[in-house]
């Protein structure tokens, strides 16, 4: 039995946003233990280790906290306006000025702002108080590496990824396409596989880059067009060999880059990009993981690192280059979505956070806590919690910035895409911190301002023409996906998880009852796909790698339960299609939600899933190609069939 934490202590945690009990999957409190708290404190610089340090640092709060009369960002909805506690003037993002007395006037233009006092100056956050309704369709979830063509090498690409969106809008009418993380990773090996664990959130992955389509191939001679087509590895390996593809592609980009044109050779870099090239660079000497680097090269702005931008320009100016051909492709891919008629276009995911010896940590180290990993609290479907090995953001240095590294991540992804998709998104509320040395399960929750975060995101989608779609599955607040709603902002919706929890047997929802304002799917890639839930396939897996926390045959059978429940609601839907797979498109493709996206996995009959979480080397997480090329894709009776139900419910306008 876990006491409550004295109330000394609790008051410390409150005023930083450090939680001492919370809600747990079962609805029931959820006390955390004192040491916890005092080891997250710990990690915000906060001494809570003795009764008197936590008066001190009490003492400190409470008159930090008097000193400020403003907060260091503050955030209006468009047409809201705002009262001040001290006069001011609004410096506006194009330079001028205007008096703020007592309050900040309701019409202040969408954009970042500071409002200047004779104490503070502070980044003021005007954003829109909605964004715009999304014209219902359909479309594809694609995981980008295990789409192959016969023109990509050993897994997909951006020409891949043009190709399909092209394609699927002009032939099969989907108006929307949400693509895997493509964020950059280290240029070491071993080659990160998880999507979702990049390097940086700000730069591209060169992995995917088809180099046959680059300016420089066309550019370069016989000679050395024939030896980069000579690198081509084998298209059809079973399972996909990042490190092999990384080594033949970079060794074809080095042939390449004597012949870039004379636009790309003339490319400046800004700053951001510069340091990205620079760790890339310095990784390529020392590893990918800066925190084995020597002591000298830690710090970005130091005379060692100053000399490194020297002694190692061409190497750096080679990986900027590299960030500059993601670019284009990217927007190839965004241009090719446009001319096959898509509505909405492609959708970007967003992942969680990035890897902590990463060249985001190094360049903006202050502002991460770097030795706390991120994940979450254990609930009915993971007994000892979820650790992503992901270093979180410090709420108030976050806010000292302006929020400005947020804005950087999100603008990086919306330079080429038409939508961004937040995974996690409840980490924009709060994010679960194991502190160093604790299993998963035995953390607690950090606070963020909520507000800020929604108004970075919604101010950036806003400019970029772009919708946001949240993934808010599992333990969330309900304030998570109402403020979503309110906002304009998707939410998900999973066929497995629209079922009515307080329901003998608890029944799936008819597909005309799912909450409007979602992105549905029949299935995530966290999850079995429709034929291996279908055939049990994830028990049987789980079983083999023993995963299950009950008997065997007891999952079988609830399997089997949830299977019939499921296919009630097809019966109940009028839906007679013989193929399981086609009935459950037919379901989603009511669904009052305004997307309904479907994977290439399901309707192809794959029955491994992209990712069992809970694994690393045990099952080939991301690494496992879909069975069919691109070319055969569009093509396959199966794909044909399961989409017939999206086409004719969700025709494109």
């Amino acid at each position: 039995m876990v006491a409550p934490v004295p109330d000394a202590l609790a008051d410390l945690a409150a005023l930083h946003g450090v939680a001492t009990s919370y809600e747990g999957s079962d609805r029931t409190e959820v006390l955390i233990e004192a040491p916890l708290v005092v080891a997250v404190l710990g990690m915000l610089d906060v001494d809570a280790t003795s009764d008197a340090a936590i008066a001190r640092e009490l003492d400190l709060a409470r008159a930090r906290r008097d000193r400020q009369a403003l907060p260091p960002t503050i955030v209006v909805l468009e047409g809201s306006g705002r009262p001040l506690e001290v006069p001011g003037r609004v410096v506006l993002e194009d330079g001028s000025t205007l008096d703020a007395a007592n309050s900040l006037p309701a019409d202040l233009p969408l954009g970042w702002h500071r409002v200047v006092t004779d104490e503070q100056d502070v980044t003021l956050i005007v954003a829109p108080a909605r964004m715009p309704d999304i014209t219902p369709t359909w479309g594809w979830m694609l995981q980008l590496y295990a789409l192959r063509s016969t023109q990509s090498w050993g897994m997909g690409d951006f020409g891949d990824l043009a190709e399909f969106a092209r394609r699927a809008g002009s032939e099969q009418g989907a108006g929307v396409m949400l693509v895997n993380p493509v964020e950059a990773v280290a240029p070491t090996h071993p080659i990160q596989r998880s999507p979702y664990s990049p390097a940086s959130r700000r730069f591209a992955n060169p992995l995917y880059l088809r180099l046959t389509d680059l300016a420089a191939f066309a550019a370069a001679d016989t000679a050395t067009q024939a030896a980069v087509l000579a690198l081509t590895p084998d298209r059809d390996t079973a399972l996909i060999d990042y490190d092999a593809v990384w080594d033949v592609k970079h060794a074809g980009l080095e042939l390449l880059w004597p012949h870039r044109p004379a636009s790309e050779r003339a490319y400046e870099p800004d700053a951001q990009l510069a340091t990205f090239g620079t760790f890339c660079a310095l990784a390529e000497q020392h590893g990918g993981d800066w925190r084995d680097w020597p002591e000298a090269l830690h710090d970005p702005s130091g005379p060692a690192v100053t000399q490194v931008r020297v002694d190692l320009a061409e190497r750096i100016a080679f990986h900027v280059w590299l960030q500059v051909l993601c670019r284009e492709q990217l927007d190839a891919a965004r241009a090719a979505a446009r001319e096959g008629g898509m509505s909405v276009g492609i959708v970007h995911d967003l992942p969680v956070g990035v890897s902590p010896g990463g060249p985001d940590t190094w360049s903006e180290r202050d502002v991460f806590a770097p030795v706390v990993r991120v994940g979450c609290p254990a609930d009915a479907f993971n007994e000892l919690g979820q650790d992503w090995g992901l270093p979180p953001w410090k709420p108030a240095e976050l806010a000292a910035t302006g929020y400005a590294p947020f804005r950087e991540v999100v603008r990086s992804v919306l330079r080429h895409a038409d939508g961004i998709r937040i995974d996690h998104i409840a980490g924009l509320w709060r994010l679960w911190w194991i502190p160093p040395g604790e299993p998963a399960h035995r953390g607690t929750y950090v606070h963020y301002d909520s507000d800020a975060m929604l108004a970075v995101l919604a101010l950036e989608a806003h400019r970029a023409g772009a919708i946001i779609v949240g993934e808010d599955l599992g333990t969330v607040e309900d304030v998570v996906t109402e403020t979503m709603h309110e906002r304009g902002m998707l939410s998900s919706a999973v066929l497995w998880f629209e079922r009515d929890w307080d329901a003998p047997g608890q029944p799936f929802l008819p597909p005309a009852d799912w909450e409007p304002e979602t992105m549905a799917s029949v299935t995530t890639h966290d999850l079995p796909t429709a034929t291996g839930w279908l055939e049990a396939e994830h028990v049987r897996l789980r079983a083999s790698l023993d995963l299950l926390d009950g008997p065997t045959e007891q999952a079988y059978a609830s399997a089997a339960s949830d299977r019939a429940a499921l296919m009630d609601l097809v019966r109940a839907e009028g839906i007679t299609d013989a193929d399981p797979v086609v009935g459950l498109h037919a379901v989603i493709a009511r669904a009052a939600s305004r997307l309904v996206l479907s994977s290439p996995s399901d309707v192809v009959g794959e029955r491994r899933q992209p990712n069992l979480p809970g694994t690393i080397d045990e099952y080939p997480n991301w690494r496992i190609p879909l069975p069919v090329s691109l070319e055969e894709f569009f093509g396959d009776p199966a794909v044909a069939a399961a989409i017939a139900p999206l086409q004719a419910e969700r025709p494109q306008l």
